[in-house]
């Protein structure tokens, strides 16, 4: 139902479709194994790497390359945008600081900074990357408040996310806790009856809930 559903609205998109509407779609499809070069008779990999706007900000980066690599996609050699040059982009977001902003010099955060991590986790092996790695975790250590919490269930998620992305055990210290605190556990003191809250003995959110789920499952995978 899903699919059919995204085939009906993916169909009316063109080139000027905000990217990362296309690239969270993406990312959905491929947890459904879906075939994201052919929904509503559009080729949505395609629609990433030859975005006119991925620069408009690191979150249309991030997610392209998310979206490009759990796909396995395969970018031809005349396509706007290659994943090399994806990465070039995405590391001028970064400050001397070691943090990813939303846009160039600003918006620097957290979560935009575990996300890229996220991004480029992959790309390790590369010199340049992995020294930006290196400066976003100490960045990332030096944010983090005395029980491992970044300040909402939301950024210890995207944390969490980032280290298992880099093969970081989050309960070593190198992995920005220990075994009786850490991210995890951070997560955990925003849990509700029902899912976790935004802030600390809050009611239920969305968001929050969706994304400390992701965390933890992704840590349950690590």
């Amino acid at each position: 139902d899903y699919i059919n559903s995204v085939s009906e609205t993916v169909s009316a998109w063109n080139e000027s479709q905000k990217p990362t509407d296309i690239e969270r779609v993406v990312l959905a499809l491929n947890a459904l194994n879906a075939d994201i070069t052919n929904i509503g008779g559009k080729n949505l990999a395609a629609m990433i790497y030859n975005h006119p706007d991925l620069t408009s900000g690191s979150n249309e980066l991030i997610y392209a390359l998310m979206a490009l690599d759990e796909s396995k996609t395969e970018i031809p050699s005349d396509a706007k945008w290659s994943r090399e040059s994806m990465i070039e982009e995405l590391l001028k977001f970064q400050t001397d600081s070691g943090s990813f902003g939303l846009n160039i010099g600003s918006g620097v955060s957290v979560d935009t900074t575990a996300m890229a991590l996220q991004a480029l986790a992959v790309y390790k092996d590369n010199e340049k990357v992995s020294a930006a790695i290196n400066s976003a975790l100490d960045y990332l250590k030096k944010c983090a408040g005395a029980e491992y919490d970044f300040g909402s269930p939301e950024a210890d998620a995207q944390v969490l996310m980032a280290l298992t992305a880099l093969d970081i055990n989050p309960i070593d210290a190198d992995g920005l806790g220990t075994e009786y605190s850490n991210t995890i556990s951070a997560i955990l003191a925003y849990k509700t009856e029902y899912g976790f809250a935004h802030t600390m003995g809050g009611s239920t959110n969305n968001m929050a809930t969706v994304q400390a789920m992701q965390g933890l499952i992704a840590y349950k995978n690590y």
